[in-house]
């Protein structure tokens, strides 16, 4: 615990190298199992992934001593950064790995995970805010 208060965004970094290696893993790499059989079973896994992914960004400003204005604007920043990720992944994916595809709808369940760690994150600073 002692690591995580001294580098509170040690969590988001390794998750961020994990969704890395997921995301360019080549997909004969993937087992088959009747998960992937779940109608839209891969978007709920991008949307999975980037919420987790800009949500351990994003806790670690809540705990800042800054104005709550400039944890706002890093809420966005995050935002952005997420969705552009998701969206650099789609093309490393295309150009750079075997047996993966790019795809549209990979792209939005992204932006729709990175918009929900967005939204939790204003919750999260409100709800600080109200206990303060």
């Amino acid at each position: 615990m002692q690591l995580f208060r001294k580098y509170p965004f040690l969590p988001a970094v390794l998750f961020f190298l994990i969704t890395i290696l997921l995301l360019t893993l080549p997909g004969s790499s993937f087992p088959r199992s009747h998960f992937f059989d779940i109608a839209y079973f891969d978007k709920w896994v991008h949307i999975g992934l980037f919420g987790i992914l800009c949500f351990l960004f994003s806790y670690p400003i809540t705990l800042q001593s800054i104005t709550d204005n400039k944890k706002k604007y890093w809420f966005w920043v995050i935002l952005f950064l997420g969705i552009g990720y998701g969206i650099l992944m789609e093309f490393v994916q295309k150009y750079w790995v075997v047996n993966r595809s790019f795809d549209l709808l990979d792209m939005v369940a992204d932006a729709i995970g990175s918009s929900l760690a967005f939204l939790l994150s204003f919750l999260q600073l409100n709800k600080k805010k109200r206990g303060s």
